[in-house]
């Protein structure tokens, strides 16, 4: 199991302890006094300590030892013991980050829940460091388009600093992640990043949530900004915080610190704030639904995250991104991406932004063909362009064409599909399409698209062989 470091200037009593534990299946070290118990400590840190009050013959006492500890390995649990324990000495020992007191002559049974406990904490706090460190990766920023250099570039000059950001953009576009690459690279890594969803989180609760709450029957219950101490708190969409709230959170702007909810003490908090929105915050000015007060102090450095429709050119990595993410967290294969999949992508609207792509990542790795490249087909359907915007949505396949010959393939589906649409007609299509007959005439014979008899109905087809009818399909697929 564990290792736990015993010191004590008794012999008997640090080996009584050491074959408890070993009992129980613990891994121990021992030292007799401060400078064999710091030598221990330097060479590999334990993952808990028992320490003795009184040490003779050490340059250091426990209650110093404690305080080295608490600075340098803070992580690390330590239950003092003593034998001229009194009230005094156990309140100034928590005060310093003890986990607990226990006076000699000890209980065992008392010593190994005690033990038991701090181990248990040990070891949530070990998980905590892991759950950080996954931040980080879910703080990677994928781009090399110029929208993107530039941002990234803000965000780099931000992280040296303290200064409040605001991120700015669409739904989906990757405000959080930006912040959460602020917080990674900062000089606060090491603390939490703690994320309050204004637009989610019920108006009446929010100040609880927020500010946490002191009653008699269930004690000191911190909220968020406690929780984000040393660290950094995220305010997603902002522009939803309740205007009452907005005047409190200004004051802890400006203060630093706030009470709970029931209580009368001031909590002071060392924090930094990063807010986002996707509403234009003067206009929520203007309308009196945002305390401009707040919004100075919130905007001391906006940055806009541009959406995906300003970073098509980086669409082909993020997706890359997600196969290789999804493989690693989730399982699902680690497919490669076709090119023409590539450019179906780059063609697609995305009103979801990064978030929408990495849904339809993963959709086609869960429902995909097999482990073979991601083929345009496995896509889902584009759908037509936006109503009023006069375009129309091309196909993968004729994304990666050069213009002669998607000029072809679409000129052939086209008037393949008026040309039936009209039963045959040659006069009614050329009418339609605004040619002369005689020259549709030569515009079909140049793409080799003809007319036959099928079944009483004049119909094209295209005559010079399976191939192009091979590809007009694959191009007009999906």
């Amino acid at each position: 199991m564990a290792d736990i470091l015993i010191t004590d200037d008794e012999r008997d009593i640090r080996e009584l302890i050491s074959d408890i534990l070993r009992d129980e299946g613990y891994t121990t070290r021992l030292a007799a006094n401060s400078q064999e118990c710091m030598a221990a400590i330097n060479a590999e840190p334990p993952a808990l300590m028992i320490l003795d009050i009184w040490l003779k013959d050490s340059q250091m006492d426990g209650i110093d030892i404690l305080k080295t500890v608490k600075r340098d390995n803070p992580d690390i649990p330590v239950v003092i013991i003593s034998g001229h324990g009194n009230i005094e000495i156990a309140v100034a020992a928590i005060k310093q980050g003890a986990y607990d007191f226990i006076e000699k002559p000890f209980n065992i049974d008392q010593l190994l829940v005690v033990i038991g406990r701090a181990m248990e904490t040990s070891r949530l706090r070990r998980e905590n460091s892991d759950l950080r460190r996954k931040e980080v990766a879910s703080a990677e920023m994928i781009g090399a388009c110029s929208a993107f250099r530039a941002m990234k570039a803000q965000l780099d000059k931000v992280t040296r600093s303290n200064a409040r950001v605001m991120l700015t953009g669409a739904p989906g576009a990757g405000k959080e992640v930006a912040a959460r690459y602020i917080h990674a690279h900062s000089s606060r890594a090491g603390g939490r990043f703690v994320t309050v969803s204004c637009a989610t989180i019920e108006p009446e609760r929010m100040e609880e949530l927020l500010f946490g709450r002191e009653s008699a029957g269930r004690g000191v219950e911190p909220g968020l900004l406690e929780q984000a101490h040393g660290g950094i708190l995220y305010l997603d969409e902002v522009a939803d915080m309740p205007l009452g709230t907005q005047s409190k959170m200004l004051r802890v702007l400006v203060d630093q610190q706030f009470q709970r909810a029931g209580g009368a003490d001031k909590v002071r908090v060392d924090l930094r704030v990063i807010s986002s929105t996707t509403r234009n915050l003067e206009a929520e000015i203007a309308a009196g639904r945002f305390r401009q007060e707040l919004f100075h102090r919130l905007n001391v450095v906006p940055i806009a995250v541009p959406s995906l429709e300003e970073r098509r050119e980086d669409i082909p990595d993020l997706a890359r991104h997600f196969i290789r993410h999804l493989h690693k967290t989730q399982g699902l294969p680690n497919r490669a991406l076709s090119d023409e999949a590539a450019a179906m992508l780059q063609t697609m609207p995305w009103p979801g932004n990064v978030r929408q792509l990495r849904n339809v990542i993963e959709r086609v790795l869960i429902l995909g063909d097999g482990t073979g490249p991601i083929a345009a087909r496995e896509l889902p359907t584009a759908g037509p362009a936006p109503e009023g915007e006069g375009r129309i949505v091309l196909t993968g396949a004729l994304a990666t064409l050069p213009l002669r010959e998607a000029r072809e393939l679409f000129e052939r589906e086209y008037l393949l599909t008026q040309i039936n649409r009209f039963g045959g007609n040659i006069s009614r299509t050329a009418s339609f399409v605004g040619m002369e007959r005689s020259a549709l005439h030569r515009k079909l014979k140049s793409l080799g698209v003809g007319t036959t008899t099928k079944g009483g109905t004049r119909v094209a087809y295209v005559e010079d062989g399976d191939e192009d009818e091979e590809a007009v399909a694959e191009a007009t697929a999906d």
